[in-house]
């Protein structure tokens, strides 16, 4: 029971050490980088992680010539940029629940981490980070990794094969109740994009309810290095930033995944 009690406690104070590491966040943000999903305003990076948290927040505006990567936001303190899509809480208890992976969801997490880190996969780090960290991705825990943005302020923290930037990560973990001393190995990573690929609507277009270009659509306003039907970013030239796959190549990988 003590021994409970201990636990508990830990879990605690690790949310409210994320909460006090983030917090220095909306004190950056300049007030028209807040995204207004429905008429709403918040402060923070992304709601959909988490029902009732705050949405994105783009930080600071960019210094001149720099540039952080093909699909990151180019520029912006914290690199990726995430689109607020419609919360899908059932679709995610029904992902966590998984027992194995599909091979459909297996083809398209291999799709995004295709164009956001196709260099260095599950150990990638943002271009733009000049402090990087000491050890590869996948060696560090959770608590490393939040210590080294803490260490490093001003700089763009994206993160691992999906390019996780520190408030989402911190919303995914706590939603996923993953203490500070999981290691971030490429287990976790993949669990953690699951939950992103359930707000895309993965079990939706499974079902019938979308296409799968809406589908694809979606996933291109999560993840800026994937291509609209249009042929570009959602974010095209938007701080510098183009899809780093052509929509023929995206369409035929996830054809592969949703042949009917």
């Amino acid at each position: 029971m003590r021994e409970t009690l201990e636990v508990g406690m830990l879990r605690r104070i690790w949310v409210l050490w994320i909460a006090v590491l983030l917090w220095p966040l909306g004190l950056w943000a300049d007030p028209l980088s807040l995204l207004r999903p429905s008429g709403q305003g918040w402060d923070l990076e992304r709601q959909p992680l988490v029902i009732s948290l705050p949405q994105p927040l783009v930080g600071k505006a960019p210094v001149a010539g720099s540039a952080f990567g093909p699909s990151l936001f180019a520029g912006r303190a914290e690199g990726s940029f995430f689109e607020p899509l419609p919360p899908r809480p059932e679709a995610r208890a029904k992902i966590r629940g998984m027992a194995r992976v599909p091979v459909d969801i297996a083809l398209v997490r291999a799709m995004i981490g295709r164009a956001e880190s196709p260099r260095d996969g599950y150990d990638a780090v943002q271009h733009g980070a000049k402090r990087r960290p000491h050890k590869r991705p996948t060696q560090m825990t959770l608590g490393e990794i939040f210590a080294w943005i803490d260490a490093t302020p001003g700089q763009p923290h994206a993160i691992g094969f999906y390019q996780f930037i520190p408030s989402t990560l911190a919303r995914l973990v706590t939603e996923l109740d993953l203490g500070p001393e999981v290691t971030f190995t490429p287990a976790v990573q993949d669990d953690l994009a699951n939950i992103l690929l359930a707000d895309a609507g993965i079990f939706e277009l499974r079902a019938g309810q979308i296409t799968r270009h809406q589908f694809m659509n979606n996933l291109a306003k999560i993840w800026a290095g994937l291509p609209t039907s249009s042929g570009k970013s959602h974010y095209h030239d938007y701080a510098g930033n183009k899809a780093t796959v052509t929509w023929a190549e995206f369409d035929r990988e996830m054809a592969r995944a949703f042949p009917s």
